[in-house]
């Protein structure tokens, strides 16, 4: 039984794949937390980057540590991924829509 593998074990990175999500991350964290501390553009633009580092930071996360790919071994996991993004999104989105629209509305009388 010591021999016994999954089939997934071929998915998992190496040492040189880790080592690139880890520096990616590093990077990715590192120039945001810059902007916050040394601000040098205007508020907006600083947020905008800041989440677009973010997504980006999500996204090596999971190709670098989750494994996530295009493979047909991935699919699966890849669907379940989106559609709770999706739920998430959604979820939140339309909550915070409720919750403007009420107070619009209630500031209104």
């Amino acid at each position: 039984m010591a021999n016994a593998h999954h089939s997934s074990d071929a998915n998992h990175g190496s040492v040189k794949s880790y080592m690139v999500g880890f520096v990616l991350s590093i990077i990715l964290t590192i120039i945001p937390f810059g902007l916050v501390m040394y601000p040098s553009l205007p508020k907006a633009a600083t947020l905008g980057i800041v989440l677009v580092f973010a997504v980006i930071q999500v996204l090596v996360h999971l190709v670098y540590f989750l494994h996530l790919d295009r493979s047909a071994a991935q699919r699966n996991n890849v669907i379940a991924f989106i559609f709770a993004a999706l739920v998430i999104v959604l979820l939140v989105g339309l909550s915070l829509w409720i919750m403007f629209t009420i107070h619009t509305v209630m500031m209104a009388k």
